[in-house]
């Protein structure tokens, strides 16, 4: 199939691009990679009056760094991130798992604001930013408003977001000493089953502090395991502890069932995926020379694609 007709508009400004979704009242959609975007539109299970494409928007296309704070433009692209020696000293997550996302087409064009946007329960980018405590930007016709990351999914595939508002950048705050991640996919490239990430600091005397579990492709969004994390404040992660949040984890899920697996096979996976980042983030700490820099630890059944 092929899309319906549309008006098309390619700015480049961000107060251009913002001007042209108030005038199309909540009609037009924004064009950034267009990975998800475009089958959408062929398919016809979208069909805007409009489409704003902000590929020429100069100022969404960088990688700025104050202080412990990095800051992602929306425009940046996932091979950008992989490739990047300043998002590999800086938000080794990041790096990392971004590899895990499709394949090399789609991460030659896929951008940040589009995956945040686009708020694929089993993405692993919005993951990442949920675990890392992330901080969304958007811009629309009354200005600029920062939305944690926490706060931006009302379900799946759903965002707060107003419908003439622009993302356009991402921060991230100081990183965790420590990450580990894992995620269970059927196939290569193929959506994830489940996938999880913990972070931590890890002090002179082994006990952990901040630790910080999320989890994927188990409820409409990305969600935090708050009580599993908080339990481990403290600890040195012994093999009773990583069990204990395994089972705290469950408390945060709703796992659903769909062509790749049952709510229940997801249930069952969860302590199982909460205990082997947890192992691998202890060992990730065991390994590291103290005060070094963040360090991580990654297993994978497969590739995720956005």
């Amino acid at each position: 199939m092929k899309p319906a007709v549309f008006a098309y508009h390619r700015p480049t400004s961000v107060a251009e691009a913002v001007a042209h979704l108030a005038d199309h009242e909540g009609t037009a959609r924004v064009l950034a990679g267009g990975q998800s975007l475009v089958p959408m539109l062929n398919m016809r299970l979208w069909r805007p009056s409009a489409l704003v494409d902000i590929n020429e928007v100069d100022e969404l296309d960088d990688i700025r760094v104050d202080g412990d704070r990095t800051e992602l433009g929306a425009l940046v692209r996932y091979a950008t991130l992989e490739r990047s020696a300043v998002v590999a000293e800086r938000l080794p997550l990041i790096s990392r798992i971004v590899r895990h996302i499709g394949d090399r087409q789609v991460r030659n064009r896929g951008t940040v604001g589009g995956a945040l946007v686009q708020g694929d329960p089993t993405g692993e980018f919005p993951l990442a930013c949920l675990v890392l405590g992330a901080v969304v930007t958007a811009t629309g016709p009354g200005g600029t408003r920062r939305i944690p990351l926490s706060e931006l999914y009302v379900g799946s595939y759903a965002t707060s977001l107003e419908l003439d508002e622009l993302v356009t950048g991402v921060e991230l705050p100081r990183h965790p000493q420590h990450i580990a991640f894992a995620e269970l996919c059927r196939k290569h490239n193929d959506f994830a089953v489940v996938s999880a990430v913990a972070t931590g600091d890890r002090d002179d005397d082994g006990r952990w502090h901040d630790v910080r579990i999320a989890l994927g492709g188990v409820a409409d969004s990305p969600v935090l395991a708050v009580d599993a994390g908080a339990a481990l404040e403290g600890t040195q992660l012994t093999d009773a502890d990583l069990a204990a949040a395994g089972r705290a984890a469950l408390q945060v899920i709703d796992p659903p069932t769909d062509v790749r697996a049952s709510a229940e096979y997801r249930r069952h996976l969860v302590p199982v995926y909460v205990r082997r980042v947890l192992t691998e983030l202890r060992a990730a700490g065991a390994s590291s020379p103290q005060g070094a820099g963040p360090t991580d630890q990654t297993s994978s059944a497969g590739g995720g694609q956005p």
